[in-house]
């Protein structure tokens, strides 16, 4: 029922998953499950809406036409793998970094990686901002996502070193996306974001309209930012 309902649900976002695709999702979904009563995943356990709150929304990142080039890409904050882990299983050409910094997530995503047999899948236990500094991640990569609540001009600082010039940052948005794409503009710019552009998604099933953001590098990130752990979200770019 799990893999029929995916099929279905991925098909109304004009995505096709083979079957071995849909095996993966199902025990990526089983392991999820599993952990969360080791350790806080999610609050999402019901089958569907686990299907288009965590799979289907984490799939409606990947734009065919804007990521044609992509290989290389980091997931900032990926939590329980979201959307790094749906992204790698629907294009397993990619090479993914899934970056965390809780030790406990990332032994869970260790674990997904190795059951589902991913390859090229790095996952890294480290705070953005540490490791963003550093010359082996820093504008290392094609992609750089992020799922989280704290507003655009915030992560926008945590992700935008991470991309190399000509690259892109995509930052999945709830329904308050427009106020923040507004606050954020001055702070994409000094990170050397290019216009922040977004596409309005739907989900199926549910009424509220979210987007994804996208912003193409056009510069290289000053060396000043990120900024030392906590300031981004102390003290924002305005």
């Amino acid at each position: 029922m799990f893999r029929e309902d995916l099929k279905l649900l991925a098909e109304q976002i004009q995505i096709e998953l083979d079957e071995i695709q849909l095996e993966k999702f199902e025990i990526f979904y089983k392991l999820v499950i599993e952990w969360n009563q080791k350790i806080n995943l999610t609050a999402i356990v019901e089958p569907r809406e686990f299907i288009i709150k965590h799979l289907i929304d984490s799939l409606t990142v990947w734009d065919n036409e804007k990521f044609s080039g992509v290989r290389k890409i980091i997931d900032v904050g990926t939590g329980a793998g979201f959307p790094g882990i749906p992204i790698k299983i629907f294009k397993p050409s990619t090479e993914i970094i899934l970056l965390d910094s809780l030790s406990k997530r990332v032994e869970f995503l260790k674990k997904v990686v190795g059951e589902l047999d991913l390859e090229n899948v790095t996952c890294i236990h480290e705070r953005a901002e540490d490791l963003a500094k550093q010359k082996d991640f820093r504008e290392q990569f094609d992609l750089a996502t992020v799922r989280a609540v704290a507003k655009l001009n915030i992560i926008s600082e945590y992700c935008l070193p991470f991309v190399k010039v000509g690259g892109i940052f995509a930052a999945m948005k709830s329904k308050q996306f427009r106020e923040e794409i507004s606050e954020a503009e001055n702070a994409v710019k000094i990170l050397g974001g290019d216009k922040i552009k977004f596409t309005e998604k739907i989900l199926p099933s549910l009424p509220d309209i979210r987007a994804v953001i996208y912003i193409e590098k056009k510069f290289s990130t000053p060396k000043k930012y990120p900024r030392n752990a906590g300031t981004p979200n102390k003290n924002p770019l305005i």
